[in-house]
């Protein structure tokens, strides 16, 4: 396997997803707005997702993927495809049985989840029905996780980072002919999850099938092979719950702020969503089963240098990201989502929290860069700890700056305790020997904050001289936001040339030595 190759492929249809995505958020904007409404689906999307991240994405994959890998390295595919078999019958059973339990138990749920909804019927019974309907999304996007675990492992990439595609389309769809063909468009909404799992689910299989890798449906029983697998999980999902409690604060917390909260923060991650899916997902998809099988086969020097140039390119796409997103936030937002049902102040707010969001950036990525060292080792347990002590920075944060900026607040708690994450993971991979800082990535990570200042105070100027072209109509504002990129671009790419942050023939020479 190639990094830089796996990460433009994973990277390529992230940014198709997230470019649909944003298509999605827009109709959804314009249609829904940011009231109560709109609240209760996020709401509805959210609680599916944050059990899929705790039982299937976060714990499953992270204690999966190397197991899979290690077994295709020393023992062949079918003996892995076999594996996978045992290990998605338990699967099933478990998440059946949640899905269950949780339709049944959805009132409470929502309770826990968004406290806030309880004061407003509207909301509140709205998002218990939503909810009911997007749940089942949760046992066929498990299914895709473990299967697209599988083919990273195998090298195909493509499948499991397209797969999200087919929801931003199906729910584009949902909106743009059958809006007004149900109770709500949060309806509408719900149902077009609950099918996106359904194709999404298809899709991978076929995929898998393809590379003769679908596993076998078996009777559930726990092998010695899935006991160990349950027992990496153990503090994997722990450690998955702990970070899903960030977000599970920020959902409780903005659900006692006046209504229009929750939507402002879903906004603006959403937007973060592209360069953190683009580069972030991208590098952490492409890094943990490469870094498995190198550390399988005792190639530790090659393993720490996978991981340095894994933290080059996260820096060279992240940190000016991160200052574009601050600097033009307003004209962003104002761009994607300031029409139809979604104001001005909407507008306002979601930009606020969106500049919040974008200090965080580098860290939300980082983070994804330097778990899979540990995961990749078998060691489920150290992440868990860094991400608990983050948990207790995020709610200590929020208790000082929630009362003083509201959602905003919310999301500069997330952003001071990523980057307490990202220390602490690594500063402990120094300490074990497993990130050591080559001469190349020293030199360059300065070049690059550098460069990207430098950009950041082209696009200050720039966005004040094009202030009235930003401030009229629709096509105006598009042209002046698609101008303000196209120039910080050039920009950031003259200035990493200029001071050796990025030279001409490092692509090839990525691509040349695999890494």
């Amino acid at each position: 396997m190639n990094l830089a190759r796996a990460i433009a492929t994973v990277g390529g249809f992230t940014m198709i997803s997230r470019v649909t995505g944003f298509v999605r958020d827009m109709l959804i904007a314009a249609v829904v707005g940011a009231g109560p409404a709109a609240d209760a689906f996020f709401v509805a999307f959210q609680i599916p997702n944050f059990f899929r991240r705790l039982t299937g994405e976060g714990a499953l994959t992270v204690a999966f993927v190397p197991m899979f890998a290690g077994l295709v390295e020393t023992k062949g595919k079918q003996a892995a495809v076999a594996f996978a078999g045992q290990v998605q019958s338990v699967l099933l059973m478990a998440l059946l049985a949640l899905v269950v339990a949780a339709e049944l138990a959805m009132p409470g749920v929502i309770l826990v989840m968004a406290p806030g909804f309880a004061d407003e019927a509207l909301r509140y019974d709205l998002a218990v029905e939503l909810t009911r309907i997007t749940f089942p999304y949760l046992p066929l996007i498990s299914l895709v996780a473990l299967w697209g675990g599988m083919l990273n492992s195998l090298g195909r990439f493509w499948a499991m980072a397209a797969a999200p595609i087919l929801l931003n389309l199906i729910l584009i769809t949902a909106l743009a002919t059958a809006a007004g063909a149900l109770e709500t468009p949060g309806h509408v909404l719900a149902w077009g999850v609950a099918a996106a799992g359904v194709a999404q689910a298809l899709f991978v299989a076929v995929a898998c099938r393809r590379e003769d890798a679908l596993p076998p449906l078996v009777r559930p029983r726990l092998t010695p092979q899935v006991k160990k697998l349950l027992i990496l999980m153990a503090p994997a999902a722990l450690g998955a719950g702990v970070v899903q409690v960030n977000a599970f604060i920020g959902i409780l917390l903005a659900s006692l702020l006046p209504a229009g909260s929750v939507s402002y923060l879903y906004y603006a991650d959403r937007v973060v969503q592209l360069p953190l899916g683009v580069v972030g997902v991208a590098i952490g998809t492409a890094l943990l089963p490469m870094l498995s099988r190198q550390v399988r086969a005792g190639s530790t020097a090659e393993a720490i240098g996978t991981q340095n140039r894994a933290l080059e390119i996260a820096l060279l796409l992240t940190v000016p990201a991160a200052v574009a997103l601050a600097v033009i936030a307003e004209p962003v937002i104002t761009v994607l989502f300031e029409r139809g049902a979604f104001t001005e102040v909407d507008g306002y707010q979601t930009a606020m929290t969106l500049a919040a969001y974008a200090a965080g950036l580098p860290a939300f990525v980082l983070i994804k860069v330097f778990q899979p060292g540990f995961f990749a080792r078998e060691d489920t347990a150290t992440p868990v700890k860094v991400a608990a002590a983050a948990v207790a920075a995020n709610l200590a944060c929020n208790a000082v700056l929630l009362p003083l900026y509201d959602q905003v607040g919310i999301a500069l708690s997330t952003v001071i305790s990523s980057w307490l994450n990202a220390a602490l993971l690594a500063v402990l991979l120094w300490r074990r020997g497993h990130l050591l800082v080559d001469a190349r990535l020293a030199t360059r990570a300065p070049r690059i904050v550098l460069a990207a200042s430098a950009m950041g105070i082209a696009l200050w100027f720039l966005a004040s001289w094009a202030a009235p072209w930003l401030a009229a109509g629709a096509l105006e504002k598009v042209l002046s936001l698609a101008g303000l990129v196209i120039v910080g671009l050039m920009v950031y790419a003259a200035a990493c040339l200029g001071s050796g942050a990025l030279r001409p023939g490092d692509l090839r020479l990525m691509r040349r030595s695999g890494g």
